[in-house]
């Protein structure tokens, strides 16, 4: 019998949390390029509006799942950017997500499936 690990959230991530979450594991990125890396993670299916967006991100910095430094961009344009990056929270929250992928995952693969069910 395996032991239940407790979640650090109440239900699964939204898709768009979950991509936008995704996109800052790497390393921390301004607004454009998550929109950006969204899209591309997601297969072109979630095209963020820049309003949407940001009101994803300052509940993300709400929650603590993520912070807001300042990306120096003094060679182009002589001022600073905002960039966000996956806050310790974050990074524990995006690890739980994807283990819970994975065991769904699982699930589906340990069962034989048959196209057109219930059809």
């Amino acid at each position: 019998m395996q032991t239940h690990i407790p979640s650090p959230i109440d239900s699964p991530l939204t898709e768009t949390t979950f991509f936008i979450l995704l996109s800052l594991a790497q390393k921390p990125k301004h607004g454009y390029l998550i929109m950006k890396d969204v899209q591309e993670l997601s297969d072109e299916r979630i095209t963020l509006s820049t309003g949407t967006l940001y009101s994803a991100l300052k509940r993300l910095l709400k929650q603590e799942w993520i912070e807001r430094i300042d990306e120096d961009n003094a060679e182009e344009t002589r001022r600073q950017r905002k960039a966000y990056c996956l806050s310790p929270t974050g990074k524990n929250i995006l690890n739980f997500e994807i283990s819970r992928l994975e065991k769904l995952l699982k699930a589906v693969q340990s069962r034989p499936l048959t196209k057109g069910i219930g059809q």
